[in-house]
């Protein structure tokens, strides 16, 4: 029987002492003229990337809108297989839940991943059977990295409650098999603080690091519970090479190194 996603996540924190989440986001506008010629690119470009980063990386972080192609779906499969090869998790940021089969349908992504990031606008009945694979992680959507995060996130309901802190004590509620997080972006160190005040045991994944300027200190202080969580750079890490023609990979790696030291001097590990 496979071991809960949170345990697996955890023992691969300890195993590299690394919190980063890559998030591997195969712009192909952005990558390296050289891999553009190859049959598929984005897989060319993160089988690379992940050679180069996976010693720094509890978690690889794809997101599906760089892949919604025929060749786009075939590079996450192959992405996937290769970063399992290297006993790396991969959560897919796919956003997905809907109503009845079709999001039946979504949650099969889970045979797949890991773990996926799920929306909650359309409450808990869209999310069941995200819910109800009790060995995958499902991280729900509760106050995102964006700007336009606040339009409806910091809505104040008649309860007195912010629709953001609604969504983690509803979170709170789903975690019967322990497999629910959060995700919570590091560029609202204030609400990050006070999210885990509120829901103490569920891990987060923390956007908004690198290219966002999200604050590291904090999402790591507020980010990880039990020590499990996940502080994720996406541009920062597998773009930190642009325009470095074959030395791209080897500027991902570095990039990586550097942001889990930068991580773990909060943690307190280095």
């Amino acid at each position: 029987m496979t071991a809960p996603f949170f345990e697996r996540l955890a023992d691969r924190i300890e195993r590299v002492d690394s919190v980063v989440s890559v998030g591997l986001d195969a712009d192909r506008s952005r990558l390296p003229e050289h891999l553009l010629a190859k049959e598929l690119p984005q897989w060319a470009f993160n089988r690379r990337i992940i050679d180069e980063t996976h010693e720094h990386a509890a978690c690889y972080k794809p997101n599906a809108a760089f892949y919604e192609s025929a060749d786009g779906w075939r590079s996450l499969r192959e992405t996937i297989a290769y970063a399992k090869g290297k006993d790396v998790p991969v959560l897919l940021d796919a956003k997905r839940a809907d109503i009845g089969n079709t999001t039946r349908q979504y949650a099969q992504l889970l045979d797949e991943v890991d773990a996926i990031t799920v929306n909650p606008y359309m409450g808990r009945d869209s999310l069941q059977p995200f819910l109800d694979r009790a060995d995958k992680g499902v991280f729900v959507l509760c106050r995102t990295s964006n700007p336009g995060g606040a339009d409806l996130q910091d809505l104040e309901l008649s309860s007195g409650e912010a629709v953001y802190e609604r969504v983690a004590a509803l979170a709170d509620l789903w975690n019967e098999h322990g497999n629910v997080g959060l995700v919570v972006g590091a560029t609202a160190p204030e609400e990050l603080a006070s999210i885990r005040e509120q829901v103490p045991d569920l891990p987060f994944l923390v956007p908004g690091i690198g290219a966002q300027g999200g604050d590291a200190e904090a999402a790591v202080e507020h980010g990880l519970a039990d020590g499990v969580g996940l502080v994720n750079s996406s541009r920062g890490i597998i773009f930190a090479g642009e325009n470095q023609g074959e030395a791209f990979a080897k500027a991902a790696g570095d990039a990586a190194r550097r942001l889990r030291r930068r991580l773990n001097q909060y943690r307190g590990d280095d």
